[in-house]
């Protein structure tokens, strides 16, 4: 799965204020989404839970194993989001819960009005780039890997949910909503693109331009001729590959580089340097600002956390 950003910490309820050991649930109603907050604090198997509605689900803190129908079990931890729709039921262990230790997640029921009219919203005005394929929230994507504005977008709800006493709190609420359904959407598109463009290469513009991207992602790119390979206007390209995937073509090719400098630098016997000219990048200074920007980290101290490296005696 893709790097993981967690979500902001939820203080974990006083003992004494619990109803359950398992799934204890704090829920904050809104005007069109529900905020549930559930901790559990002993291991436990089986535990089944549904909505009436779609629901986020997003890992805080500890682990589950997840259960969905017809899905093989996974490994849910901080940092991923699930979505499920309305009415499935999630069958749920807690193998490491504990007291010291417990399993926190949320649960974001949202209507389906909400949804419907924010995709509808969608499609009438920022039509998808392939005539007949649409805006929607697809059931079949629905691990995720939280990226930075998924991420931030789950944590001002939670915000707003838990924190926020003014009048226009249900407005701040379906504002963020709207933002929340279109970042999942795009999320969920640039994921089904990284696991399928090669699929999707030979009847998708963007299949084919990720495609491209990938197989040349070492040699100079050529930002404004990717509108030509998509048989797209410059402008056009630009604003619909934005629109579908939440970041600009040239941030692509940023991430995908950092991408594979990072797995460069797995290896301790390849230096910053090195991993800076193999993963595509033309000059090291900007390579080291560009990826403690998206990391975090410098790329030397990336790599010392990431391996341990050899003693030079």
């Amino acid at each position: 799965m893709a790097a993981r950003h967690t979500l902001q910490p939820v203080p974990v309820r006083d003992e004494r204020s619990l109803f359950t050991l398992v799934e204890n649930r704090s829920a904050y109603t809104l005007d069109a989404c529900e905020l549930n907050v559930f901790e559990t604090y002993e291991a436990a198997k089986g535990v089944k839970l549904a909505f009436g509605d779609w629901v986020l689900t997003s890992m805080l803190r500890g682990k589950k194993v997840m259960h969905l129908t017809d899905k093989p079990g996974f490994d849910y931890l901080p940092g991923e989001s699930v979505i499920v729709p309305p009415h499935e039921v999630m069958q749920i262990d807690f193998p490491e819960a504990e007291k010291e230790n417990p399993t926190q997640c949320i649960a974001l029921a949202i209507s389906a009005e909400q949804i419907q009219h924010t995709v509808q919203l969608l499609n009438e005005q920022h039509a998808k780039v392939e005539e007949g394929e649409e805006w929607l929230v697809n059931d079949q994507c629905f691990h995720l890997a939280n990226n930075v504005e998924l991420a931030d977008i789950i944590n001002r709800i939670i915000r707003i949910g838990m924190h926020e006493h003014s009048r226009e709190k249900d407005i701040l609420a379906n504002l963020a909503l709207r933002e929340l359904l279109v970042r999942l959407m795009q999320t969920q598109a640039r994921q089904l693109f990284e696991h399928n463009y090669n699929t999707l290469a030979g009847s998708h513009r963007f299949g084919y331009i990720i495609q491209y991207i990938k197989e040349n992602i070492t040699s100079k790119i050529d930002v404004d001729k990717l509108s030509d390979k998509a048989c797209m206007s410059r402008a056009s390209f630009f604003r619909k590959f934005k629109e579908e995937f939440g970041f600009t073509p040239a941030d692509y090719i940023l991430k995908e580089r950092i991408r594979l400098a990072k797995t460069y630098l797995r290896n301790p016997y390849n230096s910053v340097t090195q991993a800076c000219y193999m993963a595509g990048f033309h000059n090291l200074s900007y390579f080291i600002r560009a990826f403690k920007t998206q990391v975090g980290a410098t790329p030397k101290a990336f790599q010392l956390q990431a391996v341990d490296m050899p003693k030079i005696k």
